[in-house]
């Protein structure tokens, strides 16, 4: 049932076009519809705060894989799914630089890193390799991400697919992930600081930097060096807020320290070191691993943020107005967050050049178009016509504004803030190429703004 309670319906009458249609019937925007504050309140809090937060296991924060909403396509199974949480572990298990065995042959090499410790072996010649040992960090928790499915992995990332269906779509594309791709280390002691380090510990708790790959001795006398494809990360100013800005993408060492990026994703010269900046992660950092992007989200930021539970209370309200399709007269509703990937009859779509919102009909589809652009009934622009998918992945949000817009060419629909936010972030695509992207199929964001306003019809009753 509609409570009238709830929302404030307000009209907008505003002439949009010309077309014969929308002088007579209203034009509703999502904006004029105002949500209670008291029952988002209530919504507003993350899953943990709702479940006894004096028992909760102190979370460190989480990483999203941008280009899913809400799940991997096939569903989330085991180490391998599209948000995984870094809890306090029962034991520390974090590793720290020990010992370092400088001008080793290969031989004396290989004897130290089959020692039952951490280490990292920096090959210089055939003759001479570095070999750094680890000691145990009773301080600190390590969290290993890659492509491998090895059991030091602590969450498997395979490459994103934009607009993937299903993992069988990832699994072709031949992977420029690395096998093991970066580690994390947590303070297990507040404020919980989290710091990313380039490349992970095999097996054998090695990590072995060939001949090929960028090193260098540091001015201290130290080792440090880049994994082939690189660690990028983006830290946005301003935090991950509705006044978030981009920031700049930077390369990751080994070691932790920040460089500017190479001229190529796999060149052998590093970029420049950068003094003033550091690998302690931050709520709405982006971790790029060369074929996946991942957010990361502080559990404080989390609190923040708008949660599932919120983002359904908003399908329902949204489906509740009644919003008509100008053309059918239909009710249209957004489906349930279940069916996020399945069109529904009364599936809401979009002329992406003026933003009015239908169901599916076939006016003005004509066949020299191919198909696939339309003439809106109302503005008489044409341009491309998608269904609207709702945004299911809470975590994505900087705010908790209501879903009024809708990423362009995907449908995605999500707050306002949200759109202008990911339509400027560039996010790494290929070797060389940055693009802006929605984040929630990993779609190359196009024209204009890489989003519009979305116009519904109110009801005639």
């Amino acid at each position: 049932m509609y409570r009238k309670s709830k929302w404030k319906c307000g009209y907008n009458l505003a002439v949009l076009g010309h077309g014969n249609n929308e002088k007579s019937v209203p034009q509703l925007l999502i904006s004029d519809l105002k949500f209670e504050k008291k029952s988002l309140a209530k919504l507003m809090f993350s899953p943990d705060q709702e479940n006894h937060p004096s028992k909760a296991p102190v979370k460190y924060g989480e990483l999203i894989v941008l280009g899913y909403n809400g799940s991997l396509p096939n569903g989330d199974r085991g180490r391998r799914k599209s948000r995984f949480a870094l809890f306090k572990r029962p034991k520390a298990n974090g590793v720290k630089p020990s010992t370092v065995h400088i001008a080793c042959t290969p031989q004396a090499a290989k004897a130290i890193s089959n020692k039952d410790q951490h280490s990292i072996s920096y090959t210089l010649s055939r003759a001479q390799t570095v070999v750094v040992e680890y000691t145990h960090d009773s301080n600190t928790d390590m969290f290993q991400i890659g492509r491998s499915t090895e059991s030091p992995i602590d969450f498997v990332v395979t490459d994103t697919v934009p607009g993937s269906q299903s993992n069988s779509d990832t699994q072709s594309v031949q992977s420029t992930i690395s096998r093991f791709a970066c580690r994390i280390i947590c303070e297990r002691n507040p404020p919980f600081t989290a710091r990313i380090y380039a490349a992970g510990f095999d097996s054998s708790k090695n990590i072995f930097l060939g001949e090929k790959a960028a090193k260098w001795k540091t001015s201290d006398g130290q080792m440090d060096g880049l994994t082939t494809n690189g660690v990028l990360v983006m830290h946005p100013r301003n935090g991950f807020t509705e006044d978030s800005k981009p920031g700049v993408w930077r390369e990751i060492s080994v070691c932790g320290n920040v460089f500017s990026l190479r001229e190529t994703r796999s060149a052998q010269q590093r970029g420049k070191m950068v003094e003033n900046e550091t690998n302690q992660l931050q709520d709405g950092s982006l971790i790029d691993l060369c074929g996946a992007t991942l957010l990361w989200r502080t559990a404080e930021g989390l609190s923040r943020t708008p949660t599932v539970k919120h983002l359904e209370a908003l399908r329902q309200e949204i489906n509740a107005a009644r919003p008509q399709c100008p053309v059918g007269f239909n009710t249209l509703a957004f489906p349930s967050m279940k069916r996020k990937d399945v069109v529904d009859e009364k599936q809401p779509w979009v002329y992406l050049n003026c933003g009015h919102v239908h169901g599916y009909h076939n006016w003005g589809n004509k066949e020299e178009r191919d198909g696939k652009d339309r003439e809106c009934p109302m503005c008489r622009s044409v341009g491309p016509y998608v269904p609207l998918w709702l945004g299911c992945e809470a975590g994505f949000y900087v705010d908790a504004g209501p879903p009024t817009h809708a990423f362009s060419p995907c449908g995605h629909v999500c707050s306002e803030k949200t759109t202008a936010y990911w339509s400027q972030i560039p996010l790494p695509h290929g070797t060389h190429t940055f693009h802006a992207a929605c984040p929630f199929c990993a779609h190359q964001l196009a024209g204009e703004q890489g989003y519009i306003r979305l116009i519904f019809q109110g009801p005639l009753d």
